[in-house]
């Protein structure tokens, strides 16, 4: 095996079960930390027409032209005014690069593989398990664990 592809391994391994939380109203979200690049301040975004509300537009990181989703409205959500909490995880999901303005950052955290179970089923028509594939038990607390390949299409 290449030494490269060692290299790879060891970090999906150590990356394995970890997960950045964030806030977004009353609810703690979690993401697979190897989708995460970085975390940024809200910065000016430049609107976009005739693109849907939660695409809040687009940002220049260092150069690069990323677009941003607000994940409160993602979900359907009534807005919130931003603040200094207010934040940017950048995230890539197949190549693409997203920015996601979150209410609060929590903190990387650890969820073993039997700590997660399947969301509820109980309405169909819940737009929130379109995004949740499986509730990871941390502490005495709960985090809906999110899939981004879902949340930005």
């Amino acid at each position: 095996m290449s030494e490269e592809l060692d290299i790879m391994l060891e970090e999906e391994d150590t990356q394995k079960g970890k997960y950045m939380t964030f806030q977004s109203g009353d609810e703690s979200y979690a993401i697979p930390i190897h989708f995460v690049n970085e975390i940024i301040g809200l910065q000016k975004i430049t609107e976009v027409p005739e693109t849907a509300n939660y695409i809040k537009g687009l940002i220049n990181l260092r150069g690069k032209i990323i677009p941003v989703i607000d994940v409160r409205l993602r979900f359907g959500k009534e807005p919130l005014e931003y603040n200094d909490r207010t934040c940017v995880i950048v995230i890539t999901v197949n190549k693409v690069v997203v920015g996601l303005i979150v209410d609060t950052i929590a903190d990387v955290v650890n969820i073993a593989e039997e700590n997660i179970v399947p969301p509820p089923t109980l309405n169909p028509k819940n737009v929130r398990n379109k995004y949740v594939y499986g509730l990871g038990k941390v502490g005495d607390g709960v985090k809906l664990l999110l899939n981004p390949t879902k949340l930005i299409k």
